[in-house]
């Protein structure tokens, strides 16, 4: 018997395929290496030694930039529209499993925002939370609240306006996968837990939260990893400080040492943690449910 032969087109597109590969993840490789040159070593191959200079470099500080103020604004940021994310998708995925009025429009006014130019969504946000302020100081000025008004800056910042221009981002995501979840949902379980006896609260907590709870990791994740390397939607509704992808942004103009890498790869392997930490925990949730049944 002979093994079949692969034809052609299979070698043809196999390498399209690694070249698409190569294309995706060769500058992320690329930073990872040249993050680990020695103390005399540049931007650009070939590499002057190894060593984690430019990590201790990294440690230090870079300048008037406070890299571990940013990372801790970040981390705390993108937890935040993580929670936010999975409460209000898991909400909105059990309002979406029965028709009511005007759902159409809300679904779509909903997804409206991945569509729109990140950046136009930003400069929107910050417009309208300058109306806030002008509206805001018009009012502590009529009520003669010269303190107030003195002392006030601005109602932009990292849990106001920051937090919706992510949100507007991660909430979009959320609901769709709840949509597709709840849309192979047989609830044939329900309807079971009820002929037990149930409460609508009992069956939702025994019965339908540990059967979606991998996805609802699954939208955790998109939230926090979404959140964490978002900048355009951030750029202009963060107020006076900064998170640290923008940070990032702005030390490529400045830094010209594998420092910068050094950054990128810390945020990088984050993303990569916050992966490994959701797969993870939905397979010990699946093996749960396993032995359970």
């Amino acid at each position: 018997m002979h093994a079949d032969k692969r034809p052609r087109s299979f070698y043809a597109l196999a390498a399209v395929f690694g070249a698409f590969v190569l294309f995706l993840y060769g500058p992320m490789i690329t930073i990872f290496v040249l993050s680990f040159q020695g103390p005399e070593g540049g931007l650009t191959f070939p590499m002057r030694g190894v060593s984690l200079h430019w990590f201790a470099k990294l440690w230090e500080g870079m300048g008037v930039v406070d890299i571990a103020a940013a990372f801790r604004r970040s981390v705390a940021l993108g937890t935040v529209v993580m929670l936010l994310t999975v409460l209000l998708s898991l909400g909105a995925g059990l309002a979406f499993r029965k028709k009511f009025s005007g759902s159409g429009v809300l679904f779509y006014t909903s997804v409206a925002s991945l569509i729109m130019p990140s950046i136009v969504v930003s400069l929107g946000i910050g417009l309208q939370f300058r109306l806030i302020d002008t509206a805001l100081r018009g009012v502590l000025e009529s009520l003669g609240a010269t303190g107030l008004l003195e002392s006030y800056g601005t109602a932009m910042g990292l849990y106001t306006s920051a937090l919706g221009a992510h949100m507007t981002w991660t909430l979009p995501f959320g609901l769709l996968i709840m949509l597709a979840v709840f849309n192979r949902f047989n609830p044939a379980f329900e309807e079971a837990a009820s002929d037990l006896g149930a409460t609508p609260w009992q069956s939702f907590r025994h019965v339908v939260l540990p059967l979606i709870a991998p996805s609802l990791v699954g939208v955790g994740m998109f939230g926090f990893t979404l959140s964490w390397d978002e900048i355009a939607r951030t750029s202009q509704a963060i107020g006076d400080v900064n998170t640290l992808p923008l940070e990032l942004q702005g030390l490529t103009s400045t830094v010209t040492t594998p420092a910068i890498y050094a950054l990128g790869t810390v945020t990088t392997v984050v993303s990569f943690v916050v992966m490994g930490c959701t797969l993870a925990l939905v397979k010990w949730l699946g093996k749960r449910r396993g032995d359970r049944q």
